[in-house]
């Protein structure tokens, strides 16, 4: 079921959302330090993750605004060993010039109970430390705790950047 903003619909991702994914994530990793990708994805490989995430039942969201797509968010696996299937990293990118309208907030508002009927357990976040404090707010609005800071991790436009780790958890079962 959509998630609607005055003028927004957050739904699962379509392949024809795909080509506005890739400029919009191509944006950052051109013209930011908030991805440490330094050659952004082509539409191939946005349609093979669009495909595994389906594939493992986990979901990859687009903000619509005025049928375009303004953002999208999802959550892929955290890390490939089988002892974290149960936890995911989420990722939030919005369109150049669509920050500020409660986007990313209808977007992880969204993504967060869809990872629950997942069946996942923790979620993390991952942020690169680019000087802005937006993504790490966002999080602590939705409960996101802090987890630790991984310090000059990433090298990107000629700087040394950190990154924030934050966690959230979805559940309290403990069997897998």
């Amino acid at each position: 079921m959509p998630v609607t903003l005055p003028d927004a619909v957050i739904r699962p991702a379509s392949p024809a959302d795909l080509k506005d994914v890739a400029e919009i994530y191509t944006h950052y990793v051109l013209e930011t330090v908030i991805t440490f990708d330094q050659t952004p994805p082509g539409h191939t490989d946005w349609r093979r993750r669009l495909d595994e995430l389906a594939g493992r039942g986990l979901p990859f969201l687009v903000a619509e605004l005025n049928g375009d797509v303004a953002g999208y968010a999802y959550a892929g696996p955290w890390r490939p060993k089988p002892a974290y299937r149960h936890t995911v990293e989420d990722s939030i990118y919005l369109a150049p010039g669509m920050t500020g309208r409660g986007l990313g907030g209808a977007l992880l508002g969204a993504l967060l109970p869809r990872c629950a009927e997942a069946g996942m357990r923790q979620v993390i976040a991952v942020i690169a430390d680019g000087g802005s404090p937006a993504s790490t707010a966002l999080h602590e609005r939705f409960g996101f705790a802090h987890a630790g800071r991984l310090a000059g991790v990433g090298y990107k436009q000629g700087r040394w950047v950190d990154t924030v780790l934050m966690q959230r958890a979805l559940t309290t079962g403990q069997d897998g």
